[in-house]
């Protein structure tokens, strides 16, 4: 048995099919195991490719669900938030200064600054934010962690239900508590102290399946099966998110860039070792995949290929597509050696 009570074995085994290839000098070079799971909003299972029902940590690619309890609990009309903000609280962001900016106006609106925030502190993914802010003498800090805005919005959550926000990152906290609740509700499943774990940035992640969370994306894609609040509240997260697409991740970033090319037609949200999470809400689908090496270059492929097989794309929508469906691969010379491809597996 693992930390918290998780038993290890429940992980994916290395048994499963192989979604992404990397070429190099017309050979496969590399493969990148996974599994894939798209379910309808009823809970039948569109595409299941490999084990579905081992359980894996999504961590940060449920944000827009952890969000919901922000948008249904009134704290976002409270603070008056903008589409920007909610966007924001569902991100992985970069870091740069819009992304600071937005979590920084966040915290000012419940009354609390950056010294709240209890993600932890580390430099702007962003390369050129990093650099300027290096440059300009200033250091880091946690508004810069890539997590600030999801945990801006935990923050509200607690200052408009009166409760201390010290400590809202503890399994025990009437944050989490909240957290913890929309999470099994939209799943189905009884999430507890023998599923989770700790995220990066100090808050419980669960245990889940890829079944149980391609069946919660499906119904955060199409409100279908929750009670009004909660799909009033999954709407305006997907419609903030489909508007500012950009406080979701960042300049040039796989989820600003599929969301600006499809808009509302596709939310898709990033997570750590490898995990994707996502929804089509015209088709009523949601998407859930999982790399067994914990890969996000082939979680984005595997994503963009579910996209492009399951999704009608307009010529310059699958325009936009096709450079995520196979990425060229290219050396310090900016010179091409390879690509990565969907398998067929993923493709037929």
């Amino acid at each position: 048995m693992g930390a918290r009570g998780v038993d290890q074995t429940s992980l994916p085994a290395m048994t499963n099919p192989v979604l992404v290839e990397a070429t190099r000098g017309g050979r496969v070079e590399s493969r990148h195991r996974g599994a894939v799971a798209v379910s309808d909003s009823e809970g039948k299972s569109v595409l299941a490719l490999g084990n579905v029902e081992a359980a894996v940590f999504p961590r940060s690619a449920v944000k827009a669900l952890q969000a919901l309890p922000l948008v249904e609990s009134g704290a976002a009309e409270k603070y008056k938030l903008t589409d920007a903000e909610i966007a924001l609280a569902c991100s992985s962001h970069a870091g740069e200064p819009i992304h600071v900016a937005t979590a920084r106006s966040m915290l000012a609106k419940c009354g609390l600054d950056e010294s709240a925030l209890e993600c932890g502190i580390h430099w702007p993914a962003d390369i050129a934010a990093s650099r300027a802010l290096a440059a300009s003498g200033a250091t880091a800090s946690a508004l810069h962690n890539n997590c600030s805005g999801k945990h801006a919005g935990f923050l509200c959550v607690a200052c408009a239900a009166g409760v201390s926000p010290k400590g809202y990152v503890k399994y025990d906290h009437h944050a989490q508590r909240e957290v913890r609740a929309a999470l099994s509700a939209m799943t189905g499943l009884a999430l507890d102290d023998a599923t989770w774990g700790v995220d990066g940035c100090a808050v419980p992640t669960y245990a889940i399946p890829l079944r149980a969370l391609a069946f919660a994306f499906a119904r955060f894609g199409t409100g279908e099966g929750l009670e009004p609040g909660r799909a009033a509240a999954s709407r305006r997260i997907r419609a903030a998110c489909a508007a500012h697409p950009r406080l979701v991740r960042g300049t040039g970033g796989f989820d600003t860039e599929i969301m600006t090319a499809l808009g509302a037609r596709a939310f898709v949200k990033t997570g750590a070792e490898g995990v994707y999470c996502g929804a089509l809400p015209e088709l009523g689908l949601g998407v859930a995949i999982k790399c067994d090496d914990g890969a996000g270059r082939a979680a984005e492929v595997a994503m963009a290929a579910v996209i492009a097989k399951l999704l009608p794309l307009r010529d310059d929508e699958r325009a936009a597509i096709a450079p995520h469906v196979a990425p060229v691969l290219y050396n310090w010379n900016r010179q091409e050696v390879g690509a990565l491809r969907a398998s067929g597996a993923l493709l037929g």
